[in-house]
């Protein structure tokens, strides 16, 4: 008996999980269907501050957050915001169950391969992090020493495929993997890793928050430069138009860069969506 009821308990959480979400056919232009519904799903990870994080209160709060509501405002859409485990964002995504990756979200030829991009809205670079007291400032002092970065991201990625620039060094030629950066950082911090592949935006505004960026080094690896864009299905083609279109009247009215100003006290937009609003 207790069996059958744990049974029926799971069916009908299932269900009414089923019920609740909004699954989008991943290969049909959906544009119709969201103004139908009034809504969209953006997946992300929820701990990647600032773009896209949750408060201790359960709000979702960041410079990514802004962006995509005051666009998505615009549109007559609400956004539902879907935490997710972002070594899956791409499957996710085409699997329908959300509708965008938006968390400093880096552009590459890889994942090129199964999304399309929204235009590059802002730069970044990945940097490793150690204490200053391990006396690593360079990638040759991480010589046999651990490194950590998180699973999925690009600069595990990158890690991978530029193997001259770091990874020959490290202790077994591997990066222990974490699935978000907070629980590597805290990691760091307690000595059990050496380093922390990771954003520059991450790292010096975590550092920053937490009053101790003046204990680390923080310093480029050498892998190429980044751009944050917006992860879109490729046969969204309309939802790819608006997006880009709601990210250019942001910053032609100013408004990308308030919110900008906001997060990290300067604006932050890449060089290709500054040309493309002055255009």
């Amino acid at each position: 008996m207790k069996r059958i009821i744990g049974f029926l308990t799971l069916l009908s959480l299932l269900v009414l999980t089923a019920c609740s979400s909004q699954v989008t056919d991943p290969k049909t232009d959906a544009w119709d269907s969201y103004q139908k519904r009034g809504a969209l799903t953006i997946g992300f990870d929820n701990t990647f501050v600032p773009m896209g994080f949750q408060e201790k209160n359960g709000s979702n709060v960041g410079f990514d957050i802004d962006l995509a509501n005051r666009i998505f405002e615009k549109q007559g859409l609400k956004v539902n915001w879907q935490p997710i485990d972002w070594d899956m964002k791409e499957t996710e995504l085409n699997n329908g169950t959300i509708d965008l990756i938006w968390n400093g979200y880096t552009q590459t030829e890889e994942r090129a391969e199964k999304v399309n991009f929204s235009l590059p809205y802002m730069a970044n670079e990945q940097v490793l992090v150690a204490k200053k007291a391990s006396g690593i400032q360079t990638p040759t002092d991480m010589k046999d020493k651990v490194l950590g970065a998180q699973a999925g991201s690009s600069g595990y990625l990158k890690f991978e495929e530029y193997p001259d620039l770091l990874k020959q060094y490290v202790k077994n030629n591997r990066a222990t993997q974490y699935q978000s950066f907070n629980e590597a950082l805290i990691d760091l911090e307690n000595d059990r890793i050496d380093g922390l592949l990771i954003d520059r935006v991450y790292a010096n505004y975590y550092l920053t928050q937490k009053g101790v960026l003046e204990d680390y080094q923080v310093f480029p690896v050498g892998f190429p430069e980044e751009a944050f864009a917006v992860g879109i299905r490729k046969s969204d083609k309309t939802l790819q138009e608006r997006l880009n279109q709601g990210l250019l009247e942001l910053y032609q009215t100013g408004q990308f860069q308030e919110i900008s100003d906001k997060w990290f006290g300067d604006d932050v937009a890449s060089k290709q969506l500054k040309e493309e609003a002055k255009k």
